[in-house]
């Protein structure tokens, strides 16, 4: 029986780009209303800035699961090659 979180982090890789550009993207976009022509929108800035980290933490959290898994499956290959 295959593994969920396995074949979620293998098939699926482009949810962890997906999550990871949308992080970026909340995050450029905080980072600009912060700025003083667009204080009204600070606290929107604010939520998005944290919004976009957490989006960019787990983005990459997908990736490095995504590289341990190839390496882990390149060892089990080239050990029964």
């Amino acid at each position: 029986m295959a593994d969920p979180l396995k074949t979620l982090v293998k098939d699926y890789e482009w949810i962890h780009l997906s999550v990871g550009l949308i992080g970026h993207v909340s995050f450029l976009v905080g980072s600009i209303l912060f700025l003083p022509t667009f204080e009204p929108l600070k606290t929107l800035g604010v939520w998005l800035f944290i919004v976009g980290a957490g989006a960019m933490l787990i983005g990459y959290s997908g990736r490095a699961l995504v590289d341990v898994y190839k390496s882990h499956e390149e060892r089990e290959h080239s050990r029964n090659a």
